[in-house]
């Protein structure tokens, strides 16, 4: 039976996105190292049937348990005329090129917005079996257990992780100088390909920070939400609230380390990039 839209159970909600998400994991599990077809969005922005596929059985899955509230998901132009109060974020598969070379850093992504704030997210990596899962207020876990961000304090004690924007233009050249200032300051910087995993590698305490430019609502959403449920500290560049287009963002443990990335987020010479 489908949820009422004006009082959401945010337990039945979690448990139905965990098991929208698994099985959209699966449908990518089976076409992982077996796909038929590549196409391009534009000049390295890829997009396969795993995605198509992904995202066909989230949205289906969501209407039949939620058919009043709105959705917003990478591959398909959902009908945003609805005034419910309540929303989805979906990504079907975060980090499609990776997933294309049979890179299995890749992951399935949705959150749940009621009134613009986003109160549980799912992000799951089906090749390697993690589950991360966050309800605001409750905190975030990792296959049910719960996870914290570092303790590390000092930008030359970190280790962060970023991407790359898909346009060849002066921002895109600008993010490898922007790259450059960060490697010289801290232990090392990572470029893994999914953002959604990202966000829940620094909650994990994996790394201590993440940072990055023209992201979109659906690689931030879920990730956001259980970074910050883990103890993590994220917003934009110039320390405001983290945007919800994913515009500029900054995720981090929270320490002082967040304020060093500041100051070098906004060094003059980066200002093309804000």
């Amino acid at each position: 039976m489908p949820l009422s839209a004006s009082t959401p159970d945010l337990d039945r909600i979690v448990e139905a996105t965990l098991d929208t998400a698994r099985r959209a994991g699966a449908i990518l599990m089976e076409k992982f190292r077996r796909l038929e077809r590549v196409e391009k969005k534009g000049k390295v922005d890829l997009v396969t049937e795993a995605d198509l596929a992904s995202e066909r059985e989230i949205v289906t899955s969501l209407r039949r348990a939620f058919p009043d509230h709105a959705i917003i998901a990478e591959e398909g132009d959902y009908d945003q005329s609805t005034t419910s109060p309540h929303r989805w974020v979906i990504d079907p598969l975060d980090g499609t090129t990776n997933y294309v070379h049979g890179l299995p850093t890749f992951a399935v992504s949705i959150g749940y917005q009621r009134d613009g704030s986003t109160e549980a997210g799912v992000v799951i990596n089906p090749a390697q079996g993690e589950e991360y899962v966050a309800v605001k207020s409750r905190g975030a876990t990792l296959n049910g257990q719960p996870i914290q961000v570092s303790k590390v304090k000092q930008l030359a004690e970190s280790l962060l992780v970023t991407g790359f924007p898909y346009s060849h233009d002066e921002v895109f050249s600008r993010t490898f100088d922007l790259y450059h200032a960060f490697h010289l300051r801290c232990q090392g910087v990572r470029r893994l390909g999914a953002a959604a995993l990202d966000f829940c590698y620094v909650a994990a305490g994996r790394l201590d920070a993440f940072y990055e430019a023209n992201l979109n609502p659906w690689d931030v959403c879920a990730g956001d939400l259980i970074c910050r449920e883990a103890g993590g500290r994220t917003t934009d560049w110039l320390g405001g609230p983290m945007p919800f287009d994913g515009r500029r963002i900054l995720a981090s443990n929270g320490t002082n380390l967040h304020e060093e990335m500041l100051e070098v987020l906004n060094l003059p010479e980066f200002a093309v990039l804000r």
